[in-house]
């Protein structure tokens, strides 16, 4: 099955599901960082979810397109290229981006999770959620997977503290 991924295809897929995941907890960290209920995070978390992630799959259509475009190609099947990569991007998003709103969003299924365990669960399954994707690159590209788990862990670790701290600072503004 791997074989039959493209570069493009595979990249479309690890920048889909890394900034979805890293989009989507931000918005999370960041709202629990300003003291934000859960209620305006599971609304500013989906929100934003779709939002960045039409956004990233249009921005993957054009730069497709505009890179057909300098190469004067007058087919049709790169315009079906271009699409496959921004569905792709988009449905890579979606999926790995509402990981990190799941503990926030099973409240609305009639189960409860404590409001104390909302965000170290999110914290969790963010945290394993871009260690696998991380790690899934050896399956398409050489490398150790440890090493790309790690990388990518890293990055999101990067980006979550900063939003936290970002929104605990602006909320002490306002």
């Amino acid at each position: 099955m791997f074989q039959l991924l493209s570069a493009k295809k595979v990249k479309a897929m690890v920048l889909g599901a890394n900034d979805g995941i890293i989009t989507t907890f931000a918005v999370v960290a960041g709202a629990v960082g300003a003291g934000l209920s859960a209620r305006v995070i599971i609304i500013l978390g989906i929100a934003s979810m779709v939002a960045d992630a039409m956004s990233m799959a249009v921005g993957d259509y054009l730069g497709e397109r505009s890179a057909e475009r300098l190469k004067k190609s007058g087919t049709m099947s790169p315009k079906i290229r271009s699409m496959e990569t921004s569905v792709i991007t988009f449905v890579s998003f979606m999926l790995a981006g509402s990981l990190p709103l799941l503990p926030y969003v099973i409240q609305l299924t009639g189960n409860q999770v404590s409001a104390t365990w909302q965000f170290p669960l999110s914290v969790l399954a963010t945290g394993c959620a871009l260690f696998l994707v991380g790690s899934l690159r050896v399956l398409v590209t050489p490398g150790n997977w440890l090493k790309y788990g790690f990388e990518m862990l890293s990055i999101g670790a990067i980006a979550a503290f900063v939003a936290y701290f970002l929104g605990a600072f602006v909320e002490s503004l306002v």
